[in-house]
């Protein structure tokens, strides 16, 4: 039987997800970031695939979002969106200590994964943190820079930034290149990373993820440990494929 309970870690409302009768086992860990505008309770599916191989499966809600929405309005979310991505990077520090404090880490044995915003900071998260064993990425941009700029050119357009310099601009770009994977590709250090996107994405790129998979690929001394699968006449939004093929590569790699 596979069991959800719901927990506060910190300032962080996250759903564990595991088989009930290995909860407070020590386990492998995969942590699990949802998209922009969703929340934690929308990856339940993909939870469920990966706690029935073995996992402990945790769901946070990102800054912002679900529970931690704090009323703001749509706009204001938008524009925050590399604030949010930034946090989803740091609340994986409150993760792990979490983990580690109640033993529930086996081996060091963390894996990451995510959809659109969620994949962005699990690409961001690889440039940090060399604990992350095994990632997945789906349908995000390893390029946070470039992602960044598209978003920000939007946003000037609409009128939204019509208060900022173009100095502060460029400080915030400035500010993001620590977490873009693109920039800093020798720090995956082999570590097994899987990319799926459909080709028709409207919403973050095809391009920034098979681009920079058609570049690091070479650079793994095992093909095995890289991968990327796409899928043609898709857009934006994760396929069953998809899923199923993730948790696979989890089983396999981690």
């Amino acid at each position: 039987m596979i069991q959800i309970e719901k927990e506060q870690w910190e300032d962080i409302p996250i759903l564990i997800v595991t088989k009930h009768a290995s909860r407070q086992q020590p386990l492998p860990v995969i942590t699990y970031l949802h998209g922009f505008t969703s929340a934690k309770e929308d990856n339940l599916a993909i939870a469920y695939l990966l706690a029935e191989k073995g996992y402990r499966v945790l769901l946070p809600d990102a800054f912002l979002h679900g529970e931690r929405t704090k009323g703001v309005d749509p706009v204001e979310q938008q524009l925050r969106f590399l604030e949010i991505v930034k946090q989803n990077v740091s609340d994986l520090e409150t993760i792990k200590s979490m983990l580690e404090s109640r033993n529930w880490l086996v081996d060091d044995r963390f894996g990451l994964a995510g959809t659109s915003m969620g994949g962005i900071s699990t690409a961001a998260a690889l440039t940090n943190y060399p604990w992350i064993k095994v990632a997945a990425v789906l349908m995000g941009s390893p390029k946070l820079s470039e992602f960044a700029q598209g978003i920000i050119s939007v946003a000037k357009e609409q009128g939204y930034l019509s208060s900022m310099t173009d100095d502060e601009i460029k400080e915030i770009l400035l500010g993001l290149k620590q977490f873009d994977l693109s920039l800093h590709p020798d720090r995956l250090k082999g570590r097994p990373l899987f990319m799926w996107h459909g080709e028709e994405d409207a919403v973050v790129p095809f391009t920034h993820a098979f681009s920079f998979y058609e570049k690091i690929r070479a650079d793994y001394q095992n093909p095995a440990h890289i991968r990327f699968l796409s899928e043609k006449k898709t857009g934006h939004k994760v396929s069953r494929f998809a899923r199923l093929e993730a948790a696979n590569w989890f089983a396999e790699q981690l």
